[in-house]
């Protein structure tokens, strides 16, 4: 089994939900690099390797992303329908992370190519389980793409524009 350092990815744009979730990883013991962006744009800009993400050390590619739905700019659905939709990048595995509870939110995110579709909860204890489960499941059961953990950035070609 491979086990090794993955870069998380986290789009949310709540500061407060990050810091909870930052906390919680910490509380699980997941030693995982945590990344941050505040919108979709920012999501894309950071895949794509643009603007303040340019440098891979750091911005590396990641080998999971948590998504919340409901961002400015460029909201969750539309990223998730972008990333999904780029054959280089199709294959991070996306785990939608949200408030919502909608049959509508959750068919949408599956039907864009969600891997998985998950309620925020509550308290921080609970998210904290959220966090080891999710854990366990995506860094310790499954196995990811090689190129999802460390540079495999070097394969694609540079997006300049966005999508």
């Amino acid at each position: 089994m491979r086990r090794q350092s993955v870069t998380i990815l986290m789009a949310d744009d709540d500061a407060d939900d990050c810091l909870l979730a930052k906390e919680a990883l910490a509380e699980s013991r997941l030693a995982n690099d945590l990344h941050f962006v505040r919108n979709g744009e920012e999501l894309m800009d950071y895949l794509y390797q643009r603007g303040q993400y340019a440098d891979i050390e750091l911005a590396p590619r990641p080998g999971v992303i948590l998504l919340d739905l409901n961002m400015p700019k460029k909201d969750g659905r539309e990223a998730l329908r972008e990333i999904k939709a780029d054959p280089y990048l199709r294959q991070i595995p996306v785990v939608v992370l949200t408030t919502s509870k909608t049959e509508e939110d959750i068919y949408r995110s599956y039907d864009l190519g969600a891997n998985s579709f998950v309620s925020k909860p509550v308290t921080f204890s609970s998210l904290v389980e959220v966090m080891k489960t999710l854990g366990k499941y995506w860094f310790e059961i499954v196995e990811l793409p090689l190129e999802g953990m460390g540079d495999g950035y070097a394969q694609r070609p540079s997006q300049n524009t966005s999508g």
